[in-house]
């Protein structure tokens, strides 16, 4: 069984703590789901949010999913780089799994597809961007 970092990011509309709690739900619901992951295989979860978002710790919304809560959660800011995207939220999961680092589905939603355009392009079956 191997260690697999599974990615994910989203953006959301504003520095509230709905809006961070409800975003980092999505994101983290949505690659729970894709990757058929389960709370007991996961090593732990790293997430980071850019600096415009300090309303609320994202790490409480992952507690809040069932059987979760005593998955290693550690929140931290995304280094400020000029003219990176703003209002975002990223998640490193690492899993124990029998998957393929090519059966891996990496998760970008809302504003965040622009992180990475050739891992939202593999998972939607577009043509893939290049680098």
């Amino acid at each position: 069984m191997a260690v697999r970092g599974v990615r994910g990011a989203i953006t959301v509309p504003a520095n509230e703590e709905k809006e961070i709690l409800s975003g980092t739900e999505t994101l983290v619901r949505k690659m729970i789901e894709v990757n058929e992951i389960e709370a007991e295989d996961v090593a732990s979860v790293v997430i980071t949010v850019t600096q415009d978002l300090n309303a609320a710790f994202p790490a409480r919304a992952v507690r809040c999913i069932s059987g979760w809560d005593l998955v290693p959660l550690m929140c931290s800011t995304e280094i400020s780089v000029p003219g990176g995207l703003e209002r975002c939220i990223r998640v490193m999961m690492l899993i124990n799994t029998e998957k393929t680092i090519g059966e891996i589905h990496h998760v970008f939603l809302e504003g965040a597809v622009v992180l990475r355009p050739d891992l939202h392009a593999r998972e939607n079956n577009l043509k893939e961007s290049k680098c």
